[in-house]
């Protein structure tokens, strides 16, 4: 397995650990030791790495959707890091202002998943950055945006609360579910777009 991966995998793990206990103490949902998320996430996510590696070695496009998932899983939270630190700060979780919360995590979160995505689970990082490949990125990143904000504001606003729930934990479960539909736009909008590969490059070895 590539060192890199074996070096940021963990500390990957060990952000959406911390997070994840984070937003877990904002809304006030206990779970059971919960404390030992940011201890038990890094050797996990460097589990996964290592399963997708070796199925990677037959199939580049399953090395680079664990490396997705992963980076994505940290993108998630650091969206929701944002979210829920504004909304700790307010003290509002609905209404008008929570599209505005949810924008504000989510521009965010995307200029991290973009230098993520081009840098580590794409490897383009040997290529500039330029005009085309970022406009190609903020179409994306926009339609992406348009998607998950949309998706959030109408689990929250429009559908509201379900089963009892309160209303932090009904907008994190919002920007759960706009974060998957966002994330499967973004995957293929990345890899077979903004962040394709030539085709010696989609054949090299991942040696």
């Amino acid at each position: 397995m590539k060192k890199v991966d074996v070096i940021i995998s963990p500390i990957i793990g060990f952000i959406i650990g911390a997070v994840f206990f984070g937003v877990l103490k904002n809304i006030g949902f206990k779970i059971p030791y919960s404390w030992l998320m940011p201890f038990v996430m890094p050797p996990l996510s460097l589990l996964g790495m290592f399963v997708v590696f070796t199925l990677g070695k037959k199939f580049l496009f399953i090395y680079q959707a664990g490396k997705f998932a992963l980076s994505g899983a940290l993108t998630t939270f650091v969206d929701l890091g944002v979210l829920n630190g504004l909304i700790w700060i307010s003290g509002i979780a609905a209404g008008p202002l929570y599209p505005v919360f949810k924008s504000i995590s989510f521009i965010i979160a995307v200029i991290h998943s973009y230098i993520w995505n081009k840098y580590w689970t794409f490897e383009r990082r040997k290529e500039p950055s330029g005009p085309k490949e970022f406009s190609k990125f903020l179409l994306t990143a926009t339609v992406g945006f348009i998607i998950n904000v949309g998706t959030a504001s109408l689990v929250v606003n429009v559908i509201g609360p379900q089963f009892g729930i309160g209303l932090k934990l009904w907008a994190n479960i919002g920007a759960f579910v706009a974060t998957f539909v966002g994330m499967t736009w973004n995957f293929i909008g990345f890899k077979f777009w903004v962040f394709k590969h030539k085709s010696e490059i989609q054949n090299r070895s991942i040696q």
